[in-house]
């Protein structure tokens, strides 16, 4: 499965290894296709492949740490 996202992160998110501690903790691949990161926001858009139920995991953990998700239709 490939879910393609979008997603804005907020300030005091901008400074995390948020992308290293996604892979650490599900099994997906990650794929950046853009970015854009002032001092204020960062927004990128991502695509995470993997198992189903792994993917949504992920997507569930970006969320609880406070990234607004946006889930994009091929």
């Amino acid at each position: 499965m490939t879910a393609k996202l979008f997603l804005t992160f907020p300030q005091r998110l901008i400074q995390q290894p948020i992308l290293h501690d996604l892979i650490r903790r599900y099994p997906v691949k990650t794929n950046i296709r853009g970015a854009s990161i002032t001092d204020e926001i960062a927004l990128m858009a991502l695509h995470i492949d993997g198992a189903p139920d792994d993917v949504r995991a992920a997507i569930a953990w970006l969320r609880e740490i406070g990234a607004i998700v946006e889930e994009l239709a091929d």
